[in-house]
């Protein structure tokens, strides 16, 4: 089979060819027909995750797929041969950038009915984000007021629909171009990032929630409009002790977490708030949820791109690339590319 490896951080992905994977007893064999690509697939290859992940290179890159299970471990029960699934593996796991992955069961759950196996691979990471950010880390309630930083990009594009499903006021930053489509998937204030001074746009409006995808200066920006009591959370960094804790990283690497989000947690702390670190686990019963919402028409995915699995890399420089609106997937299924040279 083909797959794109990682051999050495900060090399380019390589493309090789590798026996098909044999699937342990709790895992299930697909074959992938998508993958979706992410910001967190070029921190992995540049190494900004080994003191955290170390990995034995060369190792297989990707992070989510969609596809069709051709086998199934000895210890599964609820999966069969021919089903469609969809899933996120974690940066741990990964493996998607192949055509043939042995993925853990549990990581894994059947794709919603109303979309595309392709399109259903731009979910995984983008609706447990938003999910575990909005329901189980922030508890969101109706009636609260949620800021979701790039809005129309594949995390916001998602946490967008899912705070107004949860009777959110929703604000969002973009750029100019990207106005019309914020508010086409729900937001009821949006702030054009390069006009606009984010607190005099929030003037007034007590924010509960921020969802921050950016990091740096957007991050301390949004630490000023929270309101006290209310919660910032981040997705791009730094990362915070409750993180370390979880991923049981040794005593010296804790110590470096802490430090590198000290200045944030003060800050946050000194203006009443609290600054959370957000970095998602595979889920399967929240991906099952996920897919009755997109089934109910609550969701829909918002795909940018789709591109042949041989262009991976030329998708990944994309997605840095910026200025996408949804997600980048890669695709066996040459009828359903729609990026081509």
């Amino acid at each position: 089979m083909k797959a794109f490896v990682l051999e050495k951080y900060g090399s380019p992905l390589r493309r090789v060819e590798m026996p098909v994977p044999l699937p342990a007893p709790h895992e299930v064999l697909v074959r992938m027909v998508a993958s979706g690509v992410n910001h967190a697939d070029e921190r992995v290859r540049s190494g900004e995750f080994k003191a955290i992940f170390p990995f034995r290179l060369p190792k297989v890159m990707g992070g989510e797929l969609s596809g069709e299970v051709v086998e199934a471990g000895s210890a599964v029960r609820d999966i069969a041969v021919g089903d469609h699934l969809y899933g996120y593996v974690d940066l741990e796991a990964t493996g998607t950038f192949s055509e043939y992955v042995a993925v853990d069961a549990a990581s894994m759950a059947p794709v919603p009915r109303s979309v595309s196996l392709v399109e259903a691979a731009g979910l995984p990471v983008v609706a447990l984000t938003a999910w575990q950010a909005l329901v189980e880390m922030g508890r969101v309630k109706k009636g609260q007021t949620v800021l979701i930083h790039g809005g129309t990009g594949g995390v916001g594009s998602h946490a967008i629909q899912l705070a107004r499903h949860l009777g959110c006021t929703v604000a969002t930053t973009v750029s100019t171009a990207n106005i019309a489509a914020a508010r086409e998937l729900g937001a009821d204030i949006v702030i054009d990032y390069r006009r606009d001074g984010l607190a005099q746009r929030l003037s007034g409006t007590p924010v509960d929630l921020v969802l921050d995808t950016q990091g740096g200066a957007t991050l301390q920006a949004s630490l000023g409009v929270v309101r006290p009591g209310g919660t910032v959370i981040g997705i791009t960094g730094p990362p915070d002790p409750d993180f370390a804790r979880r991923v049981g990283v040794n005593p010296v690497v804790r110590l470096a977490i802490r430090a590198l989000s000290a200045r944030t947690r003060r800050r946050a702390r000194a203006l009443g708030a609290s600054y959370r670190f957000l970095f998602i686990t595979p889920d399967s019963a929240a991906l099952r949820q996920v897919a009755g919402l997109v089934d109910d028409g609550v969701l829909r995915p918002v795909v940018d791109r789709v591109l042949p699995f041989d262009q991976t890399p030329r998708a990944l420089a994309e997605v840095l690339a910026g200025g996408t609106r949804g997600k980048v997937l890669v695709t066996t299924d040459a009828t359903a590319v729609t990026t081509r040279d």
